[in-house]
C-alpha cells in the first residue's frame, strides 16, 4: 500500500477514535463509545508506522496535512456540515505542504 494511502487509513482511524470520545464527553453517548475509540486510536498508531518515510518526524509531518483534509471531509460526510471555501482552501494548503514534505528533494 502506498504512503498516502496508510496516511488516509490513520487519518480516518485517529479521527474516528477521537470522534468517539468526543461523542462520549461532549455529546452525552455511552461510555462503551470508549472502546471502539480505543481500537480506532491503536489501529491509527499502527498504520502511521506503515509509511514510507526514512524518519518518523518527517513522516508524522506529512501526515498533519492529510489528516486537516481527513478531517474536513469527517466534517462533511459524518457530521453533516458543509466544508467552506475557507475549510478547503486551507486543506488544499495543507495536503500541498504534506507531498512537499513527503516528496521534496532530499540530498
Amino acid at each position: 500500500m502506498s504512503s498516502l494511502a496508510w496516511f488516509l487509513v490513520a487519518a480516518f482511524a485517529e479521527i474516528a477514535g477521537c470522534f468517539a470520545f468526543w461523542a462520549w464527553s461532549r455529546s452525552g453517548a455511552s461510555p462503551a463509545w470508549v472502546v471502539p475509540g480505543f481500537a480506532s486510536l491503536l489501529v491509527f498508531a499502527l498504520a502511521l508506522t506503515r509509511v514510507d518515510a526514512a524518519f518518523a518526524g518527517r513522516a508524522y509531518a506529512a501526515y498533519g496535512g492529510i489528516y486537516i483534509a481527513a478531517s474536513v471531509l469527517w466534517l462533511w460526510a459524518v457530521e453533516r456540515q458543509p466544508p467552506d471555501r475557507f475549510d478547503l482552501l486551507g486543506s488544499a494548503v495543507a495536503v500541498a505542504g504534506a507531498l512537499i514534505v513527503l516528496w521534496g528533494p532530499r540530498p
